[in-house]
């Protein structure tokens, strides 16, 4: 599935995200330096009625944050990782693994780590200035 969408309409765009996940938890967004990762998770959270303020993971790794409903998710950034070994160590695979919506960037810096459930998503800007999210 694709959803193509603007800044403008971004949270339509989570919307329709949302829809497609079938029960999936472990959602792999994957895009290039720009795409808009972190600001189409932070729609995702904002759909969910996350309470909190949501930020990029960057410099902690994992973020963890509350729904209105009182689920965890964890929003994990992988870029400034190294190795597996570096992920495991920072919590990363207790949080893919623990039934708890998992909303990961950068997930091609540690591949083997995912769960065979995983949903994987690639984020790309259009020339126009547009984004497309292709779900598979």
């Amino acid at each position: 599935m694709e959803i193509i969408f603007t800044l403008e309409n971004i949270n339509i765009a989570a919307e329709q995200f949302l829809q497609c996940l079938q029960n999936k938890k472990v959602i792999a967004l994957n895009g290039e330096m720009g795409a808009g990762k972190t600001t189409f998770i932070q729609a995702v959270c904002k759909t969910l009625q996350v309470n909190s303020n949501i930020s990029s993971p960057t410099f902690s790794i994992i973020n963890t944050y509350n729904t209105a409903t009182n689920e965890t998710l964890f929003h994990i950034d992988l870029y400034r990782l190294k190795s597996e070994a570096e992920a495991i160590q920072a919590g990363v695979e207790d949080c893919l693994y623990s039934g708890n919506i998992c909303l990961v960037e950068w997930p091609e810096i540690t591949p083997n780590l995912f769960p065979e459930d995983t949903l994987h998503c690639y984020l790309a800007v259009l020339e126009d200035g547009e984004r497309k999210l292709v779900i598979s």
